[in-house]
């Protein structure tokens, strides 16, 4: 399995640590703009432009409620982007362990 096989959409770390937050939430539940922004240290338009690229995927929804200073965006992971997680990490797995027993830098050999 080449690096090929990773999803280059959630493999950019920003937006890997993106969806990994959202993915340890149960199914169905958000999280504010702000509250994954604090959690993340990412500037809002660093933010925006990694949800922009997520959202576009299908790999998670936003839902803005309200208007001027009292908007509240709340972000939410898909089923689809749930699967794209786990096929991510199934591929990240299969080319680790293809590293296992060789004389890679870290390998016990």
């Amino acid at each position: 399995m080449g690096p090929d096989a990773l999803d280059t959409v959630i493999h950019a770390p920003a937006r890997l640590r993106i969806v990994a937050t959202l993915a340890a939430l149960p199914d169905g539940d958000s999280l504010s703009f702000t509250r994954l922004q604090d959690m993340l240290e990412l500037t809002p338009g660093n933010l925006i432009t990694h949800l922009r690229k997520l959202e576009e995927a299908g790999y998670l929804t936003s839902e803005t409620t309200g208007n001027g200073r009292g908007s509240l965006t709340s972000i939410a992971l898909t089923r689809t982007g749930r699967s794209a997680l786990d096929a991510y990490t199934d591929a990240l797995r299969g080319l680790l362990g293809g590293l296992q027993g060789t004389d890679a830098p870290g390998s016990s050999r």
